[in-house]
């Protein structure tokens, strides 16, 4: 794919979109986006400063109350539009996605951006569907019904990972439902957040409605997240900073979602199709060069299947093609940046002093070696009380260990703090349907690993947070429930209240 348009020229304006309008950060510090597959700048911009994120939320607070006094309807058509200008710029945001965070390019084309634009036109059908319940009498001397009302402006946070998904993810139930929104992306990568900002004024949503801060996360972070008129705090990252987002939030009241950390089993019992489990893990693990909190990380596989999957996943691994992001035959790109890489790099290199590195391991040299790349990595051997089994290393990287029944590997797989997603592997429809029960997860794969639905709800238990991401489930985290109670006697002297006051004749 050719180069689709000039960063530097696009944001030249700057890396903040604030009432409709590109302007650049005011902190004084500046941040640059590398491209790491290669080291070299992409684009050099003025973090935002709390200055900044207050002039965000005024413009979120102003354009309010004409958004959620919007129609379904009319809500529902600019996001229609929406979709239609997202794939006719399907191109431009596959590249900007892959060069910010090094994703092959048929990643960013066949996953990132159709999972958007069909993300993007669930909610646009979504939002004529914000129902409470039906009218009914049920105290028999009234009328009740539910409304689902806007909440007012949501600060949202985003991680690095998947930026141009997790915008959407933030963005669009909030809207949809008539809520304003001010979002801050990772500053590692902010293009196409930025650029998802502009195609909705394209689409003709009003200034205001969606605004985005690029800044610090001690600083535009923490302030977004505390700032008094922002009534709902979304945020996706590591449950270490989730802690502390929590923790700002609840000071002040505020609604919260959380989706956090993962650190997803897959689980392999005897009687599984061998191929079908090695393929999966391997793709599954690999996905995003393992920068997904969803990925398979543990691999746990009852012991008669043990040493042939490991034996496969190893050759299946030693397949795959590092490369070129934009090359259409790379299938596995770098990591976002150095420090990731050296931070997955460390996690290996102390397993090597209890585990086994079966294959992989290691930083590619030649005409890779200035990128963050790693290649793919298998590791046996390792203790389920160790760090690589239990904590999330966020990279290309899978830990395999044995089971012998099946109590002991349901119970290895909930053996973690978190609970974000899992994946059953079994030819017996009891014995899958007793791991989907049984394993405390939001997501149970059974025979697959990884692939999501716009109509289907995306969040975790346990220490992975709380909350939905996706599907009309998502409008329970950006709604406000309330009661409407009539009475339907027109008598003035009711007969409770001679409870309170009077007697009874």
């Amino acid at each position: 794919m050719g180069n689709r348009f000039q960063v530097k020229d696009r944001f030249a304006a700057g890396a903040q979109y604030i009432d409709g309008q590109l302007r650049s950060g005011t902190s004084g510090q500046s941040h640059t986006v590398v491209d790491p597959a290669t080291g070299d700048e992409v684009l050099t911009y003025e973090l935002a400063s709390t200055a900044d994120v207050d002039e965000a939320v005024a413009a979120a607070k102003r354009a309010f109350p004409g958004w959620s006094g919007a129609t379904p309807g009319e809500r529902s058509d600019a996001l229609h539009r929406l979709a239609a200008v997202l794939a006719e710029q399907a191109e431009d945001f596959a590249y900007a996605e892959s060069l910010q965070c090094g994703k092959p390019i048929k990643l960013s084309t066949e996953f990132d951006v159709p999972g958007t634009i069909d993300n993007t036109a669930f909610f646009a059908g979504a939002a004529r569907h914000l129902q409470g319940q039906a009218a009914a009498e049920y105290s028999g001397d009234h009328t009740s019904y539910v409304r689902r009302e806007a909440i007012g402006v949501v600060g949202s946070i985003a991680p690095w990972n998947y930026p141009l998904q997790m915008a959407a993810w933030k963005i669009l139930p909030a809207i949809a439902a008539g809520n304003t929104i001010v979002l801050k992306p990772a500053e590692l990568t902010p293009l196409t957040s930025l650029m998802f900002a502009q195609a909705a004024k394209d689409a003709g949503l009003p200034d205001g409605v969606i605004n985005i801060v690029t800044g610090a996360g001690r600083e535009a972070g923490e302030h977004l997240v505390g700032h008094p008129d922002v009534v709902m705090t979304s945020f996706t990252g590591s449950t270490a900073v989730g802690k502390r987002v929590a923790e700002i939030a609840t000071a002040t009241v505020k609604r919260l979602h959380l989706e956090l950390g993962g650190k997803a089993p897959f689980l392999v019992f005897d009687d599984a199709d061998l191929e079908a489990a090695a393929h999966g893990a391997v793709a599954a693990s690999l996905i995003n060069t393992g920068q997904d909190c969803t990925a398979a990380t543990r691999a746990y596989v009852q012991r008669p299947l043990h040493d042939a999957f490991v034996s496969r996943v190893a050759e299946l691994m030693e397949s795959v093609r590092l490369g070129d992001p934009f090359a259409p035959t790379t299938d596995l790109g770098p990591l976002v940046s150095h420090a990731q890489r050296d931070r997955v790099a460390g996690f290996v290199e102390r397993a090597r002093a209890y585990a086994t590195v079966v294959t992989g391991g290691e930083i590619p040299a030649g005409d890779l070696a200035g990128g963050a790349y790693y290649r793919p990595t298998l590791i046996a051997g390792a203790a389920q009380d160790s760090e690589v089994v239990q904590s999330e290393i966020f990279g290309p990287v899978l830990v395999v260990l044995p089971f012998d029944t099946d109590d002991e590997g349901i119970a290895l797989a909930n053996d973690t703090p978190y609970g974000l997603a899992a994946s059953a592997w079994s030819r017996d429809l009891y014995r899958a349907n007793r791991a989907t029960r049984e394993i405390k997860a939001g997501c149970v794969w059974v025979n697959d690993h990884i692939p999501i639905i716009s109509e289907m709800p995306h969040g975790g238990y346990k220490a992975s947070g709380f909350g939905k991401d996706m599907s009309t489930y998502s409008f329970e985290e950006y709604t406000q429930v309330k009661h409407v109670m009539y009475d339907n006697t027109a008598v003035a002297e009711k007969d409770w209240h001679r409870t309170i006051f009077g007697d009874r004749p």
